[in-house]
């Protein structure tokens, strides 16, 4: 009623309309569901629409009001019900659990063949795989957290498939939503393939995690495995096939009732016999919720068509569900059919994208980024950043610290970008060499827009530096530079030459050559300086002569296993103290200090101190450049403490070398019997409690003993409850969030230690954060289409003020779009926006294209986004795989392999598809030659020639076409003399969809060549029996 009143009052009288509805149905309901008529009233309850009353009378213990829209609501918040189970599934496997596995075992075969092509040792490491001990066999130890981030992407995106989709069949294969799953899979497998050739790492792990649900899913919810596969349905990720089966149609009965609790014999002999595919109907509404006649129902307490003939369910996705005796069948093959559709996008991908987008390099994990202003007056800076570039590449290179892609956004005004990636030192050397200092106009300059190029197109959790002398011309981006660094936990440090010294410029001065600008304005640098302390880096103003000593915390900041310790600003600028703990893992131990005027006193675990104003002491050797002070500090394990006494504004952050680290991400979590989560993507939600998903890693002997959300300028604190959900992955509940702006801090004991006692450690997030009572929530169904244009529907509600909402979408590929600028929000009130965006016709399919949606409150004083990373996918055509036709093989195999050499040619084609884009080595350590002519029909035909060594007898050839397409050709050569292969045209078989010619062998005496296919992916123990042991014997004849 307050909320009517308020909108009549503001003239906002469609939101008062709105409200009335709400209000009247639960005022009726009072007396149509409670016992006020019986207790003989013929009159309202007046009380009901007072607020000067204490209460409305009294009311029986633990009375409550049903009705259906009631039941409804709880069964929405009871989501997850949907699918293998998301978290506390006990013994039985959930989808995180699937996902997890079939990543590590994809992984390690990836690793193992791709060492055997470069003739390098592989081992297993001991123990189950974990991404600690799968990064260090990989010959990546310093991608361990990037790699443990990228599971951690795909599985929790995963989880977030039930969340968002609970009540669409199509990705959970309910109903019989055969057709529909499956335009799913295969939409979104374009998708992740796309996504990778253009280095679009996470739209693709995103997208993979969707899809990888709905797949697992299929094997939970129909009855694949009863009946009696215990395969992967290989159709299921293949575009060119016409179906995947029989499938019951609608009018088919497929179930008989369950026996009680006894459901194992429910699905009907016919539907088993005639092998057709059916899965369960699935409703939550009571009374609503229905089925067609006859039909399967999913089954659970929270289904109400399972109370329908025929009653009960044949879902598997526990060991306590309807058809639990058949759980662990149905995860195993769930595990095979991702490590399948895995394989599948790593042929197209490239062993080595496909390890990138695992978070696995054979270098550091780390990015190079650098935003440049390159404006008239830079060169000095241009000239620093060569030489801090070529010190990196040239001191780095080969190392766990050399950087795993370098990337450079150069801006001036009016233009920005483009923003150049690349994986090749050289080339980015040369990149930096063409950089010129020219022009510049007026002079603020485009650097947030810049900044944000460098968010979105760095990898998360990137260390950026951006060197200006001027301030942002583009003030607008202020807002979504902030959503951004929050949502990537990019780390943006700022090298300001402007503040300190005149700024020269190009332009009109009548013939004197040069404008003189007045000092970078103080509002500029506070700019800056609040953007590096909300992503935890630094803005550190130099003259421009001192720039080259200053950036030394780029070669610091390049380390792979960079972590923070602590971090903590003071604004405004008061004397405080600071504690930290330091494990025995931490090496080269560092402390950053910016400010001015400023003097402390450190004090080591064993009681020595140090002042400031000792420049080499016991404890720490001080360097200072301008307002920027660099600690490094003797690595000794213990407490710490540092006394900052100053009265001016300062930060301080304390890092280190460790491979022990952590990783977070708010969620929203579901309870009930099948709880689970989904990863949000905005500010969490103030006035309430709040939960956290962390990772602990680099180490499986730690145990994680706290996880608190402390005040980034202040001593306040808030410890959260730790719950483990498996997989060093941990729910922590907090009762509530600070009120301003605040970090993330970890405690724990690592096991692994000289010392007698547990050696206790902490962390904590760089990246500062804050709550919001605005709420913004948008979602896209689909991949975006060149030339058409796309609409994303958006919510926004807000717990405090109403009113006139400012909105503002902002892309980062400036791609046109349109959107409202304002919404009139009720408090508790959603309105609902929609922005609309078109991709140019001549955008590259997957291209991605970051969306920030900002809603500010009236005043601006409360801010939230919806941060989405949209893909933009071209339709396809092209279906077919490649094909592989063997012309011959060529043996001269001795006793002594090392001696002998065997030789392989085969034509590989694509018909009238996209054409072959690359041929690549999957086994075998030899060397391959490829030549490109046109073959009849003016189709183009790659000539492949092979020849390795008699002791690597086997090979496998992946051909890969302009749609990601994956041909394969497998084959294995094992003779004692001397066997010529001819060719044939008459015999052709089909082995994993790609036409293989089996040759006949002239011989003088006995030759064997093996040829080996699977229709579905074995895990890395089978498999590597399947290599030692399995052969399929190739007809010989003379």
């Amino acid at each position: 009623m307050t909320s009517v009143k308020v909108c009549i009052k503001q003239g906002n009288i469609e939101a008062a309309r709105q409200k009335p509805g709400d209000n009247l149905h639960t005022l009726q309901d009072s007396y149509s569901h409670s016992n006020w008529i019986e207790l003989d009233n013929r009159f309202p309850h007046s009380s009901l629409i007072r607020s000067d009353v204490s209460d409305i009378g009294p009311v029986a213990d633990r009375f409550m009001m049903s009705s259906v829209l009631a039941v409804v609501s709880l069964l929405l918040s009871q989501t997850g019900v949907q699918g293998f189970l998301v978290l506390f599934s006990g013994s039985s496997m959930d989808h995180l659990e699937i996902t997890r596995e079939a990543i590590l075992q994809t992984t390690a075969k990836v690793c193992m063949q791709l060492a055997s092509v470069e003739g390098r040792d592989f081992t297993l490491p001991p123990g189950p795989l974990t991404a600690e001990s799968l990064a260090l066999v990989c010959s990546s130890s310093g991608s361990a957290k990037s790699f443990q981030s990228a599971i951690s992407d795909v599985t929790w995106r995963n989880a977030r498939v039930d969340f968002r989709h609970l009540f669409n069949e199509e990705y959970h294969f309910d109903g019989e939503r055969f057709t529909e799953g499956w335009k799913l899979i295969k939409d979104g497998m374009t998708s992740v393939k796309a996504s990778i050739k253009q280095g679009n790492f996470e739209a693709a792990r995103q997208k993979l995690g969707d899809i990888l649900h709905t797949l697992q899913d299929f094997y939970s919810h129909s009855n694949w495995i009863e009946l009696g596969n215990r395969f992967p349905h290989s159709s299921l990720i293949r575009s060119d096939v016409s179906d995947i089966g029989p499938v019951a149609d609608k009018d088919t009965p497929t179930c008989r009732s369950c026996v009680g609790k006894d459901c194992q014999n429910n699905i009907l002999e016919n539907i088993i016999r005639d092998r057709k595919l059916t899965s369960g109907y699935f409703g939550l509404v009571p009374f609503f919720s229905t089925k067609p006649k006859g039909k399967c129902s999913h089954g659970g307490l929270l289904d109400q068509t399972s109370r329908q003939e025929p009653t009960g369910g044949i879902n598997k996705d526990s060991l306590e569900s309807n058809h639990g005796n058949w759980h662990t069948a149905a995860a195993e093959v769930a595990v095979a059919a991702t490590s399948q559709l895995l394989e599948d996008i790593r042929g197209a991908a490239g062993d080595t994208d496909f390890l990138r987008m695992m978070g696995i390099s054979k270098n550091g994990s780390r990015a190079l980024c650098f935003v440049i202003d390159t404006t008239g007056s830079m060169s000095d800076d241009i000239a620093a950043v060569r030489e801090t570039t070529s010190f990196i590449i040239d001191n780095k290179r080969g190392t766990p610290d050399e950087p795993s892609v370098y990337i450079l956004v150069p801006f001036n005004d009016p233009d920005f970008g483009p923003l150049m990636r690349t994986t090749d030192p050289n080339v980015f050397k040369a990149q930096i060499n063409a950089l010129n200092a020219d022009g510049g106009g007026d002079f603020p300059e485009m650097s947030l827009s810049g900044l944000q190029l460098a968010l979105t197109g760095a990898p998360p959790s990137s260390e950026i530096f951006l060197f200006t002398d001027a301030p942002p011309k583009d003030l607008n981006l202020m807002g979504t530079v902030i959503a951004l660094i929050e949502r990537t936990k990019s780390v943006v440090t700022f090298f300001l030459t402007g503040s300190l010294g005149l700024r020269r410029r190009r332009g009109i001065d009548h013939g004197q050559g040069q404008v003189q600008h007045s000092r970078m304005a103080v509002s500029a640098s506070q700019l800056y300086r609040e953007l590096a302390q909300s992503s935890g880096g630094q803005a550190i103003q130099v003259t421009k002569t001192e720039l080259p000593k200053a950036t030394s915390i780029i070669v610091e900041s390049s380390s792979s296993s960079l972590v923070t310790i602590l971090q903590a600003v003071r604004s405004p600028g008061r004397a405080d103290n600071f504690s930290f703990t330091v494990d025995e893992s931490v090496r080269n131990l560092t402390a950053y200090v910016t400010g001015s005027s400023l003097s402390f006193t450190l004090t080591s675990p064993s009681g020595v101190s140090q002042s400031s104003g000792e420049v080499n002491g016991p404890l720490a050797t001080i360097k200072t450049v301008g307002n920027f002070l660099t600690l490094g500090l003797d690595s000794q394990a213990g407490l710490w403490e540092i006394s900052v006494s100053s009265t001016v504004p300062y930060s301080l952050k304390v890092v280190g070398q460790s491979g022990i680290d952590f990783l977070f991400d708010f969620v929203e979590v579901s309870q009930g019997p099948h709880p689970a989560f989904a990863v949000l993507e905005s500010r969490p939600q103030a006035g309430g409690n709040a939960t956290l998903l962390v990772s602990v890693t680099g180490s499986e002997s730690v145990r994680l003993t706290e996880v608190a959300l402390v005040e980034a300028s202040g001593s306040g604190e808030v410890n959260g409850t730790l719950e483990s959900v498996g997989g060093g992955d941990f729910l922590v509940t907090m009762d509530r969030i600070p009120a301003g702006e605040f970090v993330v801090r970890l405690r724990g004991e690592n096991s692994a230690t000289t010392r007698a006692l547990p050696d206790s450690f902490q962390r904590q997030s760089s990246t500062r954060l804050r709550a919001s009572t605005v709420m913004v929530m948008a979602e896209a169904e689909s991949d975006l289409e060149p030339g058409t244009p796309f609409s994303v529907l958006f919510t926004v509600t807000t717990n405090g003020t109403g009113g006139s909402f400012t909105i503002r979408a902002t892309n980062d590929r400036g791609f046109p779009s349109s959107s409202p600028t304002e919404l009139t929000l009720v408090t508790g009130v959603s309105a609902n926006g929609t922005v609309t965006l078109t991709a140019p016709a001549n955008t590259e399919s997957g291209t991605d294209v970051t969306l920030t949606i900002e809603a500010e409150s009236p005043g601006a004083t409360d801010t939230n986004y919806a941060v989405m990373r949209l893909t933009v996918v071209s339709p396809v055509t092209d279906v077919s795989r490649p094909v592989c036709d063997v012309v011959s093989i060529t043996a001269n195999c001795s006793d002594d392999c090392s001696l002998s050499m065997w030789e392989l040619s085969a034509n590989l084609t694509d018909g009238n598809g996209t054409g072959i884009e690359h041929v690549t080595l999957r086994q075998g350590n030899g060397t391959l030659n490829t030549t490109t002519v046109m073959g009849a029909g003016n189709w183009t035909v790659t000539l492949a020639a092979y020849s390795a060594s008699c002791c690597s007898p086997e090979v496998e050839l992946v051909a890969v076409d302009g749609a990601g397409n994956v041909g394969t050709c497998f084959r294995s050569i094992r003779v004692t003399v001397d066997t010529t292969v001819q060719p044939t045209v008459t015999n052709a078989t089909t082995k994993n969809s790609i036409t293989v010619t089996t040759p006949k062998v002239a011989t003088t005496t006995t030759a064997t060549s093996s040829a080996a296919s699977s229709s579905h992916p074995l895990s890395l123990s089978s498999y590597l029996c399947f290599i030692m042991l399995v052969s399929v014997t190739l007809v010989l004849s003379l």
